[in-house]
């Protein structure tokens, strides 16, 4: 069916609504595809074609490697609403085609508009003359939510208040482009648009090779030199600014970090000393000299902004009036991204910049005014109203705005006076008809709706457009359902050109190079790391105890024989229960460790997240469907492997900086408490028939013993083998001798020639178990030393992670 529809296009070069072709054109609405004429545009062509050669197995396929890539790469979103939850990316798979000739005259268009945005920015929070001259009315400036008073006559350290914007653009039913909404707050979405661009790219990878489709590179990589060059000091850190795991583009916060080689913060990372913003690490404080803020300016300082924020930095409005630290965009530019501003767009292009707006916005009026009023009151069959500070394009607003089409006679009286009476808050807008593009549904080319969101850097050379960005594209034929929180996709953008494109990277040209050292670890990304270490070894410590319980229960189908109710008790006092065969308690531990690991996104592999997903997914299966005795230890054989898997991922894969010692103590640190722990209960003189046996089993140490001791298994030799063998990585010993190890290699484990607190008590636990005997040990000492790894804990996090 492929094949035949795209032969019908191309073939016949016009639609006309051929059935064969199964596209249909909605009649009065501009076609991305399509000409005013109804033929289909050059820039189309080659796709079709293409799409013309394939079958719809191939297409399934192709669009199954694009899904499985975002899979695996972990992209997702977050759905607010009764759960907040992760979501899996919704790509469109059909990318949207743009001549370069046409994306030339909308990026002219979004570069003046990006100028005059930073000019009526600028002005509200210095001189006030556009309020002063009448250009714009004062309540829309002093009662908007989004002006902070704070930052009045606040001047930004590089010069400028604007850095990174977006824009919401349409084409309306008479082919031209307009700016549905301006992002100047905290734009979101350049990181979705890169993860689209590979995702489409393994879909159609021949093609995508033999079309001319500008690359996305060299725009970050032209911003990310401009961020460079705005450091004041030297020394100074580049950090992205997130609000957090909970945030519903946390994933692209993580990804552009990881991708420009930038530091991921939360505003709990960062204090402000002396004027200068600083981030805590092992290592002690460190100067942040660019911040790229990711969270809403008004969270950024509960000292001077919202004193209820919790994600916040004390201090850091001071530090801007200090001029120390250059923000991206700077805090209280989202002001002109409220929907008023549209209504005064082009008097204030014309004032400022002496011309007429390139790309215009869409109709807007501020009901503040009373002709504004009654042109909106006049007109409400074509209008939607909506608040005047809403900062959301009418389709994305979560049902705020009120489609003057839908009202009956009587409601149309009540808007009137709801006008009249609350004209200040509200504006009326020219109801949008957006352009359609080709999206696959149910196994035929359709048209929906869509808008484009665009991005602008600055850089050195000015503002630079990204040369596509990412389209939003409706569920139905209902505009509202573009929003990807009510059901809609996001599709790829191609700019195509006639002629070969620059195949551009992030890497470096030059032969030469140089091996910069690893960044800074932020203290709380090395607890994260410190805490998934201990959760993956408490889940594998709980998983091999439990596996030889289930062992020995299917052979004797009896809890209360001495050896399996002494280990049911054992583990009870862990909160374990051996009454539910993977117990709710081992799918916490997995589920801490995946939290943790989701708080370091930036800091993580895919590969690994992969996995540690994989184990989650496995561990509640089988929670819910696993028998105790015989399956449930086939099932602690399976997620131990899976275990193990994750464990070959990070020690073969992980770079061996700070990040791994804190992750590797974590993991030697619980290893050697869970052996410690069963120890003591387990080889004293009343231990029950078999707990040595289970010991080595646990501690799979069952091979080695045999090799090593030609006696059966008893107290000294299986207190040897697991307390005090160096060489076995099961004892307790073997972990302390790895801790001390990568002590050694921490930051500021020698302070002034003399070994930090953390480091003595290392060495001191270290050297006073090596000098033990099989015979010495007893449940006592077990108990200390337990409570000195305990203590040991502690110490790391007074010394590294407060």
């Amino acid at each position: 069916m492929a094949k035949k529809q795209a032969a019908e296009a191309t073939g016949k070069g016009r639609l006309d609504g051929d059935p064969a072709f199964g596209y249909r054109a909605l009649p009065g609405v501009a076609d991305e595809m399509l000409d005013p004429q109804g033929n289909v545009r050059p820039v189309w062509q080659r796709l079709l074609a293409a799409l013309g050669r394939m079958d719809e197995t191939e297409l399934a396929n192709r669009f199954a490697r694009a899904d499985r890539y975002l899979r695996d790469a972990g992209v997702f979103y977050r759905a607010y609403g009764k759960e907040n939850t992760e979501r899996s990316w919704p790509l469109s798979h059909i990318p949207v085609l743009i001549d370069e000739a046409e994306w030339a005259a909308v990026s002219e268009g979004l570069i003046q508009r990006a100028e005059l945005l930073e000019k009526v920015v600028a002005d509200i929070y210095g001189e006030n003359r556009l309020v002063r001259e009448g250009l714009l009315p004062p309540a829309l400036v002093a009662s908007n939510p989004q002006f902070l008073r704070p930052l009045a006559g606040v001047n930004p350290a590089g010069g400028h208040f604007l850095h990174f914007c977006s824009f919401e653009i349409g084409r309306g039913p008479d082919g031209n482009w307009w700016v549905l909404s301006d992002r100047s707050e905290a734009p979101s979405g350049a990181g979705f648009a890169l993860e689209n661009r590979v995702a489409t790219t393994r879909a159609f990878s021949n093609l995508y090779a033999e079309t001319h489709v500008h690359r996305l590179a060299s725009f970050f990589g032209a911003f990310r030199d401009t961020l460079q060059a705005q450091k004041l000091h030297p020394d100074d850190r580049i950090a992205v600014l997130s609000p957090g795991i909970a945030n519903e583009t946390y994933f692209e916060h993580a990804y552009i970090a990881r991708y420009l080689g930038f530091m991921l913060l939360e505003g709990e990372d960062l204090t402000v000393v002396g004027g200068r913003v600083m981030v805590r690490t092992v290592a002690g404080l460190k100067p942040i000299g660019v911040l790229w803020r990711r969270l809403d300016a008004s969270f950024a300082d509960p000292l001077e902004l919202d004193q209820c924020s919790h994600i916040g930095t004390p201090g850091l409005v001071e530090a801007l009036r200090a001029g120390s630290v250059s923000i991206v965009n700077a805090i209280g530019s989202g002001i002109i991204e409220t929907r008023a501003f549209l209504a005064f767009m082009p008097t204030l292009c014309r004032h400022l910049l002496g011309e007429e707006q390139k790309l215009p916005s869409i109709a807007t009026w501020w009901c503040g005014q009373e002709s504004e009023r009654q042109q909106v009151a006049n007109n409400i069959e074509g209008m939607v109203i909506g608040p005047a500070y809403s900062t959301r394009p009418f389709f994305d607003d979560n049902g705020q705005s009120v489609l003057g089409a839908s009202l009956r006679d009587t409601a149309r009286t009540s808007v009137a006076e709801w006008l009249a009476t609350d004209g200040g808050k509200l504006v009326g807008q020219e109801v949008v008809t957006l352009s359609t593009t080709p999206a696959w549904v149910r196994g035929r080319l359709t048209p929906r709706p869509m808008s484009l969101r665009v991005f602008a850097a600055r850089t050195r050379d000015g503002w630079q457009i990204m040369p596509g960005g990412f389209a939003r594209i409706g569920s139905g034929d209902d505009v509202a359902a573009i929003a990807m929180q009510a059901g809609g996709t996001a599709a790829d953008v191609w700019i195509v050109s006639d002629k070969p494109v620059e195949r551009t990277t992030l890497l470096p040209a030059e032969e030469s190079f140089t091996r910069n050292l690893p960044g800074s670890l932020p203290s709380r990304a090395a607890d994260n790391l410190f805490w998934l270490g201990r959760y993956i070894e408490r889940a594998e410590g709980a998983l091999r105890i439990l596996r030889a319980w289930h062992a020995r229960f299917a052979e004797a189908a009896d809890p209360s024989m001495p050896l399996l109710k002494d280990v049911s008790s054992y583990l009870s006092a862990l909160d374990i229960s051996t009454r539910q065969p993977v117990p709710v308690s081992l799918l916490a531990n997995i589920d801490s460790a995946l939290f943790s690991a989701g708080n370091i996104r930036d800091r993580f592999s895919p590969d690994g997240w992969l996995a540690l997903n994989d184990l989650s997914k496995t561990a509640r299966k089988f929670h819910a469907t696993v028998q105790a005795g015989d399956d449930a230890t086939h099932a602690m054989t399976i997620l131990l492997r899976k275990l193990a898997g994750f464990a070959g991922l990070v020690h073969e894969n992980m770079y061996r900086f700070t990040g791994w010692r804190f992750l590797s103590i974590g993991r030697y640190l619980e290893r050697g408490l869970h052996m410690t722990r069963l120890l003591g209960h387990m080889s004293g003189p009343e231990a029950p028939d078999g707990a040595y046996d289970m010991l080595l089993e646990i501690g799979d140490s069952v091979m080695t013993h045999r090799r090593r001791y030609n006696v059966n298994t008893a107290a000294l030799t299986v207190t040897d083998l697991l307390a005090l063998d160096p060489l076995n990585p099961r004892s307790v010993l073997f972990q302390l001798n790895e801790i001390k190890t990568e002590v050694e290699l921490l930051p500021n484990a020698f302070v002034n020639g003399q070994m930090s607190p953390f480091y003595r008590e290392t060495m001191r636990l270290h050297s006073g178990l090596a000098v033990m005997t099989p015979e010495a040990m007893n449940e006592t000492v077990y108990k200390r030393l337990e409570q000195d790894l305990e203590k040991l804990s502690d110490l790391l996090a007074q010394t590294y992670l407060g």
